[in-house]
């Protein structure tokens, strides 16, 4: 299995880490789970909201390491494309988290620009 691919199983996973952060908290109901994340604020509520934007940003990023990897793209391109995807949505978490929002969207706009990066590598 190629780097690449390792790393769309741990984009696939960096979304449980952030809602377990936020789900983290004294009072959490697995009963009514996104009523109770739904209420939260602060770093808790921005832990959740990166959860939810970590899931949109998935599909894309796995779909252009797929599409690169059929398409025969050099592999030292897409191991590095994805390797750098990876650190963006770490960094992006992070930033979402502690709220430096201007850092944040630097950081979503690099991992954007790597799944472009592996569409445009395919073409």
């Amino acid at each position: 299995m190629t780097i690449a691919y390792w790393c769309i199983l741990a984009a696939a996973m960096l979304p449980y880490l952030t809602v377990a952060a936020a789900k983290a908290a004294p009072g959490f109901n697995n009963s009514t789970p996104r009523l109770w994340l739904e209420q939260l604020s602060g770093w808790r509520q921005r832990a959740y909201w990166a959860h939810q934007n970590a899931f949109e940003a998935f599909p894309p990023f796995a779909a252009g390491v797929i599409v690169a990897h059929l398409a025969h793209v050099a592999q030292g391109r897409i191991d590095a494309l994805a390797i750098t995807f990876v650190v963006a949505r770490i960094a992006y978490s992070v930033m979402y988290i502690a709220d430096k929002a201007a850092l944040r969207s630097l950081v979503w706009a690099v991992g954007m620009l790597c799944v472009l990066g592996l569409f445009i590598s395919a073409a």
